[in-house]
């Protein structure tokens, strides 16, 4: 799989503001911005995203997925320049 595979998997099943993916094809790290976050604790949105990878996270397929799950407004609070 690719970053762009997960990528396009991830953007299907979730309405996203952003999306970052990277990755080597079975460590994965992402920035997911979703208003569908709003109101969620931090293990309620990984849960989110891990419903919309079914069971590619329960075979190799994905490894390991490392994530940053934010709001827009969270997102827009922070500083991208960097």
């Amino acid at each position: 799989m690719t970053p762009d595979e997960l990528q396009s998997i991830i953007a299907a099943g979730l309405p996203c503001e952003h999306l970052e993916v990277a990755g080597d094809g079975r460590h994965w790290s992402a920035v997911i911005v979703s208003r569908e976050f709003e109101g969620k604790r931090p293990i309620q949105r990984h849960q989110r995203v891990y419903a919309t990878l079914g069971a590619r996270m329960h075979t190799d397929e994905v490894h390991a997925l490392s994530m940053k799950t934010l709001t827009p407004a969270e997102w827009a609070a922070q500083d991208h320049q960097s």
